[in-house]
């Protein structure tokens, strides 16, 4: 089968590589098409060590080709993996907090993941696709599914108002799940004018530059400052500026965030009682509830996905992701060559 890997001179190839062979309980899945991730860039950079060769991808949607050993889902099912193998016996697992397990490990880092013909997998880790749910937005579920556990951290009363710090992919998602939560007054934040107008087509009711965010935040809110702030684009000084725009009594999730320092002391937490959330991969019931959210069309996934490039095609569109007018690159994997 053809296969997109880092080989072990740490270079980006495409090549015919074994074919993956399911093991017992596991189920061989025909990769349909399959998301680029900040993740994947890191690794195919060399940023985040990996062990070599290693097929890259974590985020993608395909078909049952050979069932697991109970036979859910058949053969023929459309569904997505969750990339965060899990144990399903340690006491994270048994506490709903399988996305934590200590022996799990995600697909395309810790072992080959789905740049590839065909991925085996758990059968555990399958979740069906309703054939309401397009391609489009078949490709954007993994994210969705992470940005829905993230809100399942914090709950919505009337009136509050919320704060989205970055609007790539994830940003995006957060307005939409905002708005679907009841969510009238939403400040979005971004440089990028078309992202600004995305966001506004999604539910924001405010979109301002980061220069402007406090002066907006504090017009929509009544100087109250949000009631929820969501970072999402990942730096130091946006978490900083989420802890600073954040009411008194606020919830602050820091979803971009995974590195580096903010400038910030605990005393700002403190003087505010904020509480501070740090969400990580996504439970099994968040990937249901994204599936069903798309199905639903209660989100609007299609239009994030900017960039589309076959499966030999995984150099440029790894190069495609560092340009500021794509969201999310898909690779289809059907069309290997191209």
């Amino acid at each position: 089968m053809w296969a997109a890997l880092i080989d072990v001179t740490g270079s980006v190839v495409v090549r015919d590589v074994p074919a993956a062979r399911p093991a017992d309980g596991q189920a061989l899945i025909r990769v349909g098409q399959a998301g680029i991730c900040g993740t994947d860039l890191k690794i195919a950079a060399g940023h985040i060590p990996v062990t070599l060769p290693r097929v890259l991808g974590h985020e993608m949607t395909g078909w049952v080709e050979i069932p697991g050993r109970t036979g859910t889902p058949p053969a023929g099912t459309a569904v997505m993996i969750n990339p965060s193998t899990f144990c399903g016996v340690c006491h994270l697992c048994r506490a709903d907090l399988s996305h934590l397990c200590r022996q799990g490990r995600l697909l395309g880092r810790d072992g080959d993941g789905c740049f590839a013909e065909y991925i085996a997998v758990d059968e555990a880790l399958l979740h069906s696709i309703p054939e309401s749910v397009t391609p489009d937005a078949g490709a954007l579920l993994q994210v969705l599914s992470t940005c829905v556990h993230a809100q399942s951290s914090f709950g919505v009363r009337p009136g509050d108002s919320a704060l989205v710090i970055g609007l790539g992919v994830a940003g995006l998602l957060h307005v939409q799940l905002l708005r679907e939560r009841g969510v009238h007054t939403i400040i979005a934040v971004t440089g990028s004018p078309w992202k600004q107008d995305l966001a506004r087509r999604f539910g924001a009711s405010v979109v301002a530059s980061p220069t402007e965010a406090a002066d907006a935040v504090a017009a929509a809110t009544g100087g109250r400052g949000a009631d929820i702030a969501i970072e999402c684009a990942g730096a130091p000084a946006t978490f900083t500026q989420a802890l600073r725009l954040a009411g008194t009594g606020a919830t602050v999730v820091m979803f971009g965030l995974t590195m580096g320092t903010a400038e910030t002391t605990p005393y700002e937490w403190y003087y505010k009682e904020l509480t501070i959330r740090n969400p990580r991969a996504a439970r099994p019931r968040d990937y249901d509830s994204a599936i069903r959210l798309s199905a639903e069309q209660r989100v609007d996934l299609a239009p994030l996905v900017t960039g589309r490039f076959p499966l030999g095609q995984l150099p440029d569109a790894l190069a495609a992701c560092a340009d500021p007018a794509q969201l999310k690159v898909v690779l289809d994997i059907a069309e290997r060559v191209g």
